[in-house]
């Protein structure tokens, strides 16, 4: 479950809220150990979500490098380039 929360600092362009969002539902879920919540935790559980997702925008806005910004498209291709070498081809 978590190979899909997906680094999100230093892209041009910057990480978008749906993709903080998505990291943070991924968090939850693993910590949680729910994919989808009984109607007794569902509040929580979205509280929660709500909660991760601020956070993580506050600490995407105030971290600071030198390096240049990746390029989304490059760290895709490598991804699948490492997807191939790993599990093969389909």
């Amino acid at each position: 479950m978590c190979r899909n929360i997906k680094t999100l600092f230093n892209f041009d362009p910057p990480a978008t809220e749906e993709e903080v969002h998505a990291a943070a539902v991924q968090f939850v879920r693993k910590l949680s150990g729910f994919t989808a919540p009984s109607k007794a935790n569902e509040a929580a559980f979205h509280t929660a979500i709500d909660e991760v997702s601020a956070v993580a925008q506050k600490l995407l806005s105030s971290l600071v490098t030198n390096a240049e910004p990746r390029n989304r498209q490059v760290e895709i291709e490598r991804a699948k380039i490492r997807s191939v070498k790993r599990f093969g081809t389909k």
